[in-house]
């Protein structure tokens, strides 16, 4: 029998050798640290207006701003200008507006007339069997057409006659150039101031004694002789806030008469260009 003692076994099973020791654990913060507080939460409004200001502009987007603004600016202007054109017919009688919605359908009218007209000589042109006569005969009739309108011939025809009183002196140029103006709107296709023929490059002046007409000096009553349809020219210058109530305004009386012959003999000598030549 051996005399050596077999070691004890344990008592449990055994554990390996090179198990690490169990670390320490660090230790509890301190209870009275005080907690982080949680983050506030932005509300919608909050967050819109922390993305619209401040302002983050492009230059882009201030180029298209600065347009857009001189775009309303022009717009607003527009309508501030059509608003006070139509005040003065605004507060007009029903028998103004009549007679100025009739003065724009002669107007409208003449124009129909006028391209008849023209379509008249055309198709005589193209029909015509001698065109060459047919294109002098019209020729001959459109240089009497435009001496009329440049003053180099009389001319007669239906129209008014607009004589101004102008006792307290107050009536200027520019008075009788609207009055020139209203007229040749309304068709006035021959005017005479007294002795002076009122063509294209017609020109009004105060003179030291008064208003000059192309540099000739002119005395009142002033006197103007129309040949135009009569129908169009005298409520042309009567409706509202036109000549005569202007003239009224100035102190003075404007007195229109009709008449079925019209006399306008003052004549402007023919002048030639010194540079424009035909192209034809």
């Amino acid at each position: 029998m051996s005399d050596e003692h077999e070691p004890p076994e344990p008592d449990g099973p055994l554990e390996p050798a090179d198990h690490p020791p169990e670390q320490a654990q660090p230790a509890a913060e301190p209870a009275t640290q005080p907690a982080a507080a949680p983050k506030a939460r932005m509300t919608g409004r909050q967050r819109l207006v922390a993305g619209l200001w401040p302002p983050r502009l492009s230059r882009a987007q201030l180029i298209v701003a600065l347009l857009l603004f001189v775009l309303g600016l022009g717009l607003a202007i527009q309508v501030r200008s059509t608003s006070d054109n139509g005040g003065a017919l605004r507060g007009a009688r029903q028998e103004d507006l009549v007679r100025i919605l009739t003065e724009l359908d002669n107007r409208s009218q003449r124009l129909e007339d006028e391209k008849r007209g023209l379509d008249s000589q055309r198709s005589q042109l193209e029909t015509s069997s001698d065109q060459a006569a047919e294109a002098l005969k019209q020729t001959q009739q459109k240089a009497r057409e435009l001496g009329v309108l440049a003053g180099t011939v009389p001319a007669q025809g239906p129209g008014i006659t607009l004589t101004v009183t102008d006792p307290r002196g107050g009536v200027e140029a520019d008075s009788l150039l609207d009055a020139v103006q209203e007229l040749r709107a309304a068709g006035a296709e021959a005017i005479q101031i007294d002795n002076v023929r009122v063509v294209a490059d017609t020109y009004f002046t105060e003179g030291t004694d008064g208003v000059q007409v192309d540099g000739h000096q002119v005395a009142q009553p002033y006197e103007f002789k129309v040949i135009g349809n009569p129908q169009d020219l005298e409520p042309a210058l009567n409706i509202p806030g036109g000549v005569v109530q202007t003239l009224e305004k100035e102190q003075a009386t404007a007195d229109v008469v009709r008449s079925q012959k019209i006399v306008v003999d003052a004549l402007r000598p023919s002048k030639q260009p010194d540079y424009a030549r035909s192209s034809q």
